[in-house]
């Protein structure tokens, strides 16, 4: 490993509340921005941005997407006002090495990206990129993909996907002590052991692991971030849980860097 080398993120982002209700999990977004490297510009991968083809925010000044609803009005007054970085855009659009599309209007930073990049890096001060999922991709084509962003790790861009391991809306509880659904638990654990013993395959194909992982997953975007961060991962380095935890029952918190 180079000196420079930045680590590869992925963060289970959680509820967008958590942008303005600390807990545990921001506390170690938030230790974790004060220990790393400073990289020059952060590109991050949110399951909240799928896409028909592949899309990346080219403009200097993106804005702050606040991209749900139902939620307390300071939740849409956050702004998180980082640059963005077209130089980034170009480098990755050459290294993907496939027809992208420069967005510069209609984006910005949606709040995959944000909620978590608010405590990583509090004062906005590192440019951003958000590259988007293709929705027509399979996980293994996503993998693919993503194993073309390596060089950039050693060019001192920090990688950060955002999503969540178990994600399904459908069975949440808002409760705060809510206890995770077996299956939630169960789908959770399988993940983090494969990732101890690097057994990427499993993960690409989960839904060999039966109805806990169909339970889990019951749609993809929240899951094909995880598969970005593992698909940078080179010879000799290991994947580290930061934090684990499911909240409201099937809400997968798993926070996990490859380095």
């Amino acid at each position: 490993m180079t000196s420079h080398r930045q680590p590869a993120l992925f963060a289970g982002h959680g509820s967008p509340m958590y942008a303005i209700e600390p807990n545990r999990y921001t506390a170690t977004w938030a230790a974790l921005g004060k220990s790393l490297p400073r990289p020059d510009a952060v590109l991050v991968i949110s399951a909240h941005w799928v896409t028909r083809g592949v899309w990346l925010t080219a403009m200097p000044k993106p804005k702050t997407i606040h991209d749900f609803g139902g939620f307390p009005p300071e939740l849409f007054e956050i702004q998180y006002p980082a640059l963005g970085s077209p130089a980034l855009a170009d480098r990755v659009k050459e290294l993907l090495d496939i027809p992208v599309v420069l967005e510069e209007y209609e984006w910005g930073i949606d709040h995959g990206a944000w909620s978590v990049l608010k405590y990583l890096y509090p004062q906005a001060d590192i440019p951003v990129v958000q590259l988007s999922l293709d929705g027509s991709l399979s996980a293994s084509e996503h993998y693919a993909l993503a194993k073309k962003l390596r060089p950039l790790r050693d060019e001192n861009i920090l990688i950060l996907s955002s999503g969540n391991v178990v994600h399904n809306l459908g069975t949440m509880h808002w409760e705060d002590d809510a206890q995770p659904y077996a299956w939630a638990t169960e789908f959770n654990d399988f993940f983090v052991s494969e990732i101890h013993a690097n057994h990427h395959d499993a993960l690409i194909h989960w839904e060999r692991f039966g109805e806990a992982a169909h339970s889990s997953i019951p749609t993809s975007e929240h899951y094909w971030p995880a598969l970005y961060t593992l698909a940078l991962q080179e010879e000799g380095e290991q994947a580290k849980v930061l934090i684990n935890g499911i909240e409201m029952g099937s809400i997968g918190m798993l926070t996990f860097s490859i380095q």
